[in-house]
């Protein structure tokens, strides 16, 4: 039995272009991560589903399209779907008592956003004692503005890979994980 888990973070239906907060290459973003996704459950990695949900926000309303996790990701039969409100998927959730359940030893990140919910949870599980790796090219994110600058999305996305690459565990892409 694998002792790895895949993570897979809001690759939700809000998202995509039709969604309230698309995402740039999410359609490429997402495709990596079913690749990912495909290899894990072929050699026996637990896959889990994180779904985000904002009760209040005008985006992620639960009960909403939005919130629903997009079929290019569709959850397997029997595999978890963990909701969480908070960007860390392990906060006030059940990950971490279902990984320690599972024995899981490492993480693997994929999903949406790289900046928030990705940079969370990575440093999160690596908080936690688990051997993590992301897999940049199955991640998605969007440009920011800080300071009336206006952030490039492929920027962000390589700034936040990079502090994740520094400390936090590997940062990979979907063909080299594939040859794991």
């Amino acid at each position: 039995m694998s002792k790895r888990a895949i993570v897979v973070i809001d690759l939700q239906n809000e998202y995509w272009p039709d969604g309230n907060l698309p995402l740039e290459g999410i359609d490429a973003a997402a495709a990596n991560a079913a690749r990912v996704i495909a290899h894990g459950r072929a050699v026996g990695d637990l896959i889990v589903n994180v779904r985000h949900e904002m009760p209040g926000a005008p985006v992620f309303v639960p009960g909403s399209t939005g919130v629903e996790i997009h079929e290019a990701v569709t959850p397997g039969p029997g595999e978890p779907v963990i909701t969480k409100n908070f960007p860390n998927a392990f906060r006030e959730t059940g990950l971490q008592e279902l990984l320690v359940e599972k024995g899981i030893e490492e993480v693997i990140v994929i999903g949406a956003m790289s900046h928030m919910c990705i940079d969370a949870t990575t440093r999160a599980a690596n908080d936690l004692g688990y051997k993590t790796v992301t897999i940049h090219d199955a991640c998605a994110t969007r440009e920011l503005v800080f300071d009336g600058m206006t952030v490039p999305a492929d920027k962000v996305h390589a700034a936040i890979m990079a502090a994740l690459a520094f400390f936090y565990g590997e940062v990979i892409s979907t063909a080299d994980f594939a040859g794991r």
